[in-house]
């Protein structure tokens, strides 16, 4: 029997208008354009409008994607979101998504694993086409970030960001997903996290008094621990050395962070997708959405080699090594 793989069909990715700068952030907390670019690599972050909700960012980035692929509503037999700020508590945003595409009776669903939840979603959307039980799965990765975060708390806001991004995933004779490599371990549950929720604190998580918590330093340690590891990881699993990679699109969240997993790869800088700059951090979404940026502006070429990585809370981490 003919083996079946899976392939990126197509990309798309979508912002929020409404941009907010390291100038901005200095008159609302304590902190300096210089120090945040010094310690972070960010200059902006895009945020949403009151009225935009994180469903309208993964509805964009689905049919920029799907229009790339060429493929319609009616061709899509598998949607997964990754996210940790859904519209609702349910339905699903999977399924949210899949209303607002006007899909009809296809599994849909979503899954937090935090940063690393679109890397997640891949390997699940992967699977179900090597199984052969979808042709045509939407994985996307979405965040409204903002919503969840402290604009008093100097070590926090100057972080995070809104956005989406998202692929389509089809069948092919030759490996386009190549492997994926996924990790957790709670034990660090206590270094990053939202300290209330539906079943836990419901007060303080309905009144809106929660916020993102985050030991910095501590995350920062552990994170260039795990993703050099995981890089390490995938390489190894696939008899492949460091130089046959053509891009590291990493998660972005920090760019010393990326810096380290580049050498660890020692791959230069050149060689890395950078779009924290531009959007801060997105947490799931900054994979697919660095990834949709350098494949429409055409450093991203078809046949490609490239490892996509990503370390959130929970802790949460992953890596895909793909061909493109």
């Amino acid at each position: 029997m003919k083996n079946i793989y899976s392939r990126i069909a197509g990309t798309g990715s979508a912002l929020p208008e409404k941009v907010l700068t390291n100038q901005d952030l200095e008159k609302m907390v304590d902190t300096t354009d210089e120090w945040i670019r010094t310690r972070t690599g960010i200059e902006r972050r895009h945020i949403a409008a009151e009225h935009e909700t994180n469903l309208d960012f993964c509805e964009q980035a689905a049919r920029n994607a799907m229009q790339a692929a060429g493929v319609g509503p009616d061709d899509i037999d598998l949607v997964i979101v990754g996210t940790t700020t859904p519209d609702q508590v349910f339905p699903n945003m999977g399924c949210l998504l899949q209303q607002r595409m006007g899909m009809h009776g296809c599994p849909a669903f979503s899954l937090e694993a935090a940063c690393a939840g679109f890397i997640y979603a891949l390997d699940i959307g992967d699977k179900y086409i090597r199984a052969g039980s979808a042709r045509c799965a939407l994985i996307v990765g979405g965040e409204t970030l903002s919503r969840m975060t402290d604009y008093t708390d100097r070590g926090t806001c100057v972080l995070f960001g809104d956005g989406a991004g998202a692929v389509v995933l089809q069948p092919a004779d030759q490996p386009g997903i190549i492997s994926t490599h996924l990790h957790a371990d709670g034990k660090y549950a206590d270094l990053l996290y939202f300290p209330s929720g539906v079943s836990k604190k419901p007060e303080d998580f309905l009144a809106g008094r929660d916020f993102i918590r985050m030991k910095g330093n501590e995350v920062f340690k552990i994170a260039v621990h795990k993703l050099g590891d995981i890089v390490v990881e995938a390489l190894k699993t696939n008899n492949m050395p460091p130089e046959q990679l053509d891009w590291l699109v990493p998660h972005q969240a920090n760019l010393r962070i990326i810096e380290a997993t580049a050498r660890k790869l020692k791959m230069p800088m050149e060689r890395v997708i950078l779009t924290i700059q531009e959007h801060g951090n997105t947490s799931t979404a900054s994979v697919p959405m660095a990834l949709d940026v350098a494949v429409r502006d055409g450093r991203i070429q078809r046949g490609q080699t490239i490892l996509l990585e990503a370390f959130g809370g929970g802790f949460t981490w992953g890596a895909a090594l793909i061909r493109y």
